[in-house]
């Protein structure tokens, strides 16, 4: 039964969070939802869709919960940022600032790879590295593994010989989502590594030639390997994609791929067509002592020139699920840091306003959240007097902005640095503006700098957050009520965490 609300009764009662329906300690649910469920009322409020069942089962639903997008998926395409620049960051900050660590694996979850410098130049960091959001994942080739040339090598990987793009361990179902490369020692002559975004290959290929991605999506490959005490075999194609049509793997390594007999013209000229465009943007680097290159195998092919002399990478492997987990718990640490702060700091006066200094941040984003705004505008309005609580009153939007900038886009704050200069422009060019402002406000505003002049304000208008700051700041004025429902912070904690995003 489809309600207004635009979703099911099925699929209300089967999210309800009530104690009845979830467990307190683990969120999991208590119940099978085995009957059809019938919708007898829906009351909304400000803040919530209560809804009720024919069996009596009350449910309350947060509407900005209600109104949020589904969560995109971390494995294919819709999530990913393709033929991205590479991200790089040194070892020792990406250790100490949890900010920098979620921007490194935010990069490499999207972008597909990053880059540390400075990795320990030691035997076995590499797991180490892995071991910072996730675990490794043991195949035969050992816990970790040294490329470097060997008498008699099992893989081609193991000699000085050109290898062309390509992931590893096709012949496993499943294949090893994520490989790290460490390296400890590079005195060659050659030796370059190139990588290339499949997921962009692949997306260009449907693009130019439909028929040949068709054929690459529905023709299963044989990929194997053997040596004298292993034999691994996979049957998969070679351009994996969801029940949606969105391209989710890339499986290729002409080293494994075993002949078929199903193989045709048309699956040879698909293959053909598809390793053409994976030759056309390689992305080259040369690693050096220190360097840990982090990719993701089902997406990012890579690849190695010739080399002559002394060159040895360590690697290991490990998988994306871990590293999804760690980028949603990193992504919740600013939210826990500012609900700190409006439980603590927060409860403190609002420069002679009839409200606390979190109760009018709280207002605010209750403002844009009744208008239904975009999260970023939302994230805004109730961040936008957290300078405040990190600096005097003089200089709070830019300290405010500073703040946030560790873990949000300039689309939440700017708005926030401008919102001090919303006002002025406002005073400036809308009639009777100045005389809505309360008393504290007009008291502030003289210290700001008072209304802009009309250069001032012309310059501010062309700026491209000034629109989103001038909405801001008409909330901003709108939460002061101290008779005004006031939501908790919890109700904005999912949406903030969505938005985290740190610059990369």
């Amino acid at each position: 039964m489809q309600t207004s609300l635009g979703v099911s009764a099925e699929w209300l009662r089967d999210n309800c969070r009530c104690a009845e329906c979830r467990d307190a300690v683990s969120g999991q649910k208590l119940f099978d939802l085995a009957d059809s469920p019938v919708v007898t009322s829906v009351a909304e409020s400000a803040f919530e869709v209560t809804v009720e069942f024919a069996d009596g089962h009350r449910s309350v639903f947060d509407r900005s919960w209600l109104a949020a997008p589904a969560p995109a998926g971390h494995r294919d395409e819709s999530s990913k940022v393709l033929n991205a620049d590479l991200v790089s960051a040194s070892w020792l900050a990406y250790l100490d600032d949890d900010a920098e660590r979620l921007r490194c694996l935010d990069a490499l979850l999207r972008n597909g790879f990053v880059l540390l410098r400075g990795v320990p130049v030691r035997p076995g960091a590499v797991t180490e590295v892995a071991e910072t959001f996730g675990f490794v994942r043991e195949t035969n080739y050992g816990r970790l593994f040294d490329v470097r040339v060997v008498s008699s090598p099992n893989n081609l990987a193991f000699t000085s010989r050109p290898i062309a793009p390509h992931t590893d361990n096709p012949y496993r179902d499943p294949v090893p989502t994520l490989q790290l490369l460490h390296c400890l020692e590079n005195a060659a002559v050659g030796g370059e590594t190139t990588l290339v975004d499949g997921f962009a290959a692949a997306a260009r290929l449907r693009l130019l030639d439909p028929a040949a991605f068709e054929v690459l999506t529905r023709t299963p490959v044989t990929f194997s390997f053997a040596d004298p005490t292993t034999f691994l075999s996979a049957f998969r194609p070679i351009i994996g994609v969801d029940p949606a049509g969105r391209i989710r793997e890339v499986r290729i390594n002409n080293r494994s791929m075993q002949p078929g007999r199903e193989h045709g013209p048309e699956f040879y000229r698909a293959y053909r067509a598809f390793r053409a465009l994976l030759l056309e943007s390689q992305v080259a680097l040369r690693l050096e002592p220190g360097d840990c290159l982090l990719f993701d195998n089902t997406r990012i092919l890579h690849a190695r020139t010739g080399f002559s002399g002394s060159r040895l990478l360590q690697g290991c492997y490990a998988d994306i699920d871990a590293l999804a987990s760690s980028v949603a718990v990193l992504r919740r640490q600013p939210v826990a840091e500012l609900a700190a702060m409006f439980d603590g700091p927060g409860g403190a006066a609002y420069l002679g306003e009839p409200v606390t200094q979190a109760q009018h941040m709280l207002l605010a984003g209750a403002e844009a959240l009744r208008v239904q705004a975009p999260d970023h505008l939302v994230a805004a309005a109730l961040l936008h007097d957290v300078g405040h609580l990190v600096a005097d009153e003089r200089h709070h939007d830019t300290a405010g902005a500073q703040f946030l900038a560790r873990w949000f886009p300039p689309a939440v704050t700017e708005p926030v640095r401008l919102h001090v200069a919303a006002k002025r422009y406002l005073c400036a060019v809308e009639p009777g503006y100045f005389d809505s402002l309360s008393p504290a406000s007009v008291r502030t505003l003289g210290f700001q700098g008072g209304p802009m002049s009309p250069d001032e304000a012309a310059t501010f208008a062309a700026g491209p957050y000034a629109q989103d700051a001038v909405t801001v700041r008409r909330w901003d004025e709108a939460a002061k009520d101290p008779s005004a429902p006031v939501p908790a912070f919890d109700r904005f904690a999912p949406l903030l965490a969505r938005v985290v995003s740190p610059t990369i």
